[in-house]
């Protein structure tokens, strides 16, 4: 599969990924060897990966992915994602935006897959006692107008 074509059927499997994608459906991107890595964790291989994602389903009400962009060269893609998602015994949706590193193998699977996203503000800063720490230390660091 040529690179563009894949990093367009990886895009569409994160659009698509649910709490019961199968781990069979990441078999298709990841193997023993991928990396994953985001804010909370690094991990290594399709099964640690896959718990990764169940994970987040177990612990969030609803959550999907929107691909809002990507860029290509050689062998790796940026893209830019916006996730959506509720907590549970809440009714409110949240989103981020997001981006990912993906640097894929020759065979199409994935090297490493690594997400910047802000967890400061999109997460730590929405528990209670620590996001009011957080508030106040980002507003000491600002610029003052």
């Amino acid at each position: 599969m040529s690179l563009k074509k894949n990093i367009k059927a990886y895009c569409d499997f994160f659009e698509n990924i649910h709490k019961n994608t199968s781990i069979d459906k990441y078999k298709l991107f990841f193997d023993d060897n991928s990396v994953f890595q985001d804010p909370f964790q690094k991990v290594q291989g399709v099964n640690k990966i896959y718990k990764v994602f169940q994970d987040m389903y177990e612990t969030l009400h609803s959550a999907n992915f929107k691909i809002k962009d990507y860029s290509a060269n050689d062998k790796q893609a940026f893209i830019q994602w916006k996730f959506i998602y509720k907590m549970k015994k809440s009714s409110d949706e949240s989103s981020f935006v997001g981006v990912s590193i993906v640097k894929f193998d020759e065979n199409s699977k994935v090297i490493s897959h690594i997400d910047y996203w802000d967890a400061a503000s999109n997460i730590y800063e929405k528990i209670p006692f620590l996001g009011a720490i957080l508030k106040i230390i980002r507003k000491k660091i600002s610029i003052n107008e």
